[in-house]
């Protein structure tokens, strides 16, 4: 018991501040060196800042533990950081990979039909990004304003900010599990943020189900979700590999398509020769 006591009172806490750090570091310093941030789905910032804005305005009428807050501001951060090395290193959708540097990019050959108004963080240029970011920013504030002297709307107000932000970032995987999909590859995406997101996963569960401090049930919720997609991610990560399998598998299909098509060219339709000879083929 006082293991585990140790574990929920100061190991997870400060394994749960610090997971953004050790999710990102390694992909960020990976697009700066390599100069490319192909294979990087750009939702995955979009996703974080929204939902770790969220949880910073949720904060005043929930009041969760501390520890969750202190994430959320390391988030930003960190994401900020992500969001500019990933745009100053997107290659462009001419060159090799560029097509994997926008998000959902499936959807320009139908194979997800997902149709952005305005073509949403997908601009070539890096201005609307920032500014899309500054007006949620300023918008949040300016609600906060307006909401929080009425009690009875602000609870509602909060809640609400709590079930759209957590519910924003457990869609944290899908982005770039179709993204993967589509390539049949996990090239450009870093194995250590797999790992860590999986492992923040499960210290996050045994936290949120074994702590004595403040959690609400919908950080329960979304973390359950989160962690399933987290694990599939990392199932397409074992089956696509850099895109070597995805690539084996394809040849491998294509292969077995060919030989049937030769088989059954060869075999061809029979015709039945008089008083009971011996099939005979049609041959060319």
């Amino acid at each position: 018991m006082g293991l585990v006591s140790f574990i929920t009172g100061f190991v997870a806490p400060i394994f749960i501040i610090i997971s953004p750090i050790t999710s990102y570091a390694d992909q960020t310093y990976s697009m700066h060196r390599a100069k490319s941030s192909a294979g990087f789905s750009l939702d995955i910032p979009l996703i974080m800042l929204v939902a770790s804005m969220l949880k910073v305005f949720y904060y005043p009428g929930a009041r969760f533990d501390t520890a969750l807050l202190i994430q959320a501001f390391i988030m930003i951060v960190i994401q900020l950081v992500l969001l500019k090395i990933a745009l100053d290193h997107r290659p462009s959708p001419s060159s090799k990979g560029g097509e994997a540097a926008i998000p959902f990019a499936g959807a320009r050959d139908r194979e997800f039909d997902i149709p952005r108004p305005y073509n949403f963080w997908q601009w070539r240029s890096h201005k609307p990004y920032w500014q899309f970011l500054l007006y949620l920013f300023i918008s949040l504030v300016a609600l906060e304003l307006l909401i929080s002297p009425i009690p009875t709307l602000y609870a509602l107000y909060s809640a609400g900010l709590g079930a759209i932000g957590l519910s924003v970032e457990a869609t944290l995987p899908l982005p770039q599990i179709l993204s993967n999909y589509k390539s049949r590859s996990c090239k450009g995406f870093r194995v250590s943020v797999i790992a860590n997101w999986i492992a923040g996963d499960i210290m996050k569960m045994f936290w949120f189900f074994t702590a004595t401090s403040e959690i609400p049930w919908t950080f329960k919720l979304c973390g359950i979700f989160q962690m399933c997609c987290d694990l599939f991610l990392g199932g397409q990560y074992f089956v696509y590999g850099d895109g070597e399998a995805g690539k084996m598998v394809k040849e491998h299909a294509q292969g077995l398509g060919m030989e049937m098509r030769m088989n059954g060219h060869a075999n061809g339709p029979r015709a039945r020769t008089p008083a009971g000879e011996k099939d005979a083929y049609l041959g060319d």
